[in-house]
Parts: C-alpha cells; sequence; structure tokens
C-alpha cells in the first residue's frame, strides 16, 4: 500500500539553450513548493544536462517532456525526446567542456537510464533520495476562491503541476 500520494509535475518544451535556464527555474520552484529544497541543486544539474544532450543530439526535431515524480522517498527526473537513439556514456577527463553529462548524472544520482520508447523515442531518467522530513508532509488541497465574503476579482491560484513552457517568446 501507498502511504502517501505521489505528486507529479510536467514541463512540455523545445530543448533550446534560452529554454533550459527557464525549466531549471520551474523546477526549482516546484521542488521548493514541495519541500524538497535540498535536491534542488542535483535536480537542477541533471536537467540541465539531460536538456543539452536533447538540444545537441536529438532528431528529427527538439521537442522534449520533462518529468518529476515523487513517489514515497524518491524524486524521479526524465526528459522524454522524440528521437530513438540511446545516449551513450563516454570517457571524459575533467576538463573536457562536453561529453561528460551522463557522467555527471551518475555522480549526483542514485541512480540513472534509458527507456527506449521504440519509434516514439525514449526518456532518459534519473532518481534521487528525498529528505524524509518533506516526503511525511502532507498534501493540501488547492482552495479556489475565498472562504470569506469581500471583493475579491484576482483570478484563483494555479499549482505549478503541469506548465507548458510555449515555444515562442515575444517581446
Amino acid at each position: 500500500m501507498i502511504s502517501q500520494p505521489s505528486r507529479h509535475c510536467t514541463v512540455e518544451l523545445q530543448a533550446l539553450p534560452s529554454r533550459i535556464g527557464q525549466v531549471r527555474r520551474i523546477i526549482s520552484a516546484q521542488l521548493r513548493y514541495w519541500h524538497l529544497d535540498p535536491l534542488i541543486d542535483q535536480a537542477a544539474l541533471g536537467v540541465t544536462e539531460l536538456l543539452t544532450n536533447v538540444h545537441r543530439h536529438a532528431e528529427p526535431d527538439k521537442m522534449c517532456t520533462v518529468d518529476i515524480e515523487l513517489l514515497l522517498d524518491r524524486l524521479t527526473v526524465s526528459v522524454q525526446d522524440n528521437d530513438p537513439r540511446l545516449p551513450t556514456v563516454r570517457d571524459s577527463d575533467a576538463l573536457d567542456t562536453s561529453g561528460r553529462g551522463l557522467g555527471l548524472i551518475a555522480a549526483v544520482s542514485e541512480c540513472w537510464g534509458v527507456h527506449p520508447r521504440g519509434d516514439l523515442g525514449k526518456a532518459v531518467w534519473f532518481t534521487l533520495s528525498a529528505p524524509s522530513a518533506a516526503v511525511a508532509l502532507p498534501v493540501h488541497p488547492i482552495v479556489h476562491g475565498a472562504t470569506t465574503e469581500g471583493p475579491f476579482t484576482a483570478a484563483p491560484p494555479v499549482a505549478p503541476e503541469h506548465i507548458a513552457v510555449p515555444s515562442t517568446v515575444s517581446g
């Protein structure tokens, strides 16, 4: 039996350099919302490496989905893309400026792997151990609307459970 419900967040984007920083901020905000502040640096580093791999290597396009899920005491971060080619770990030294991404992910995570999805692409994932204090936090439902009467005209709050990053930004 699962004693705690899962917490899940999905971000859909085109893996361009300008988007990677946005996704890092979204992931960081979501982990703060879940009271998982100790995991922010590791998760942000891992998602940056995975998105950079999509940007550099994925074909036919750079569209991808980032999923983070907290289930019991494990945070799983995955990036799915449309390229069926599986990544490979390269031997590299500390001074190399590329080719170290999966090695870094292996170093900061408990485990990592690749889930092939045939012609639909693949998902590359890694897990982090969640602090027990964060896992024990109760899940509070979001209340839409006011509990008292008054002139409240603002839109109801939206939890960052599913966020799509637009493919173009004007301005």
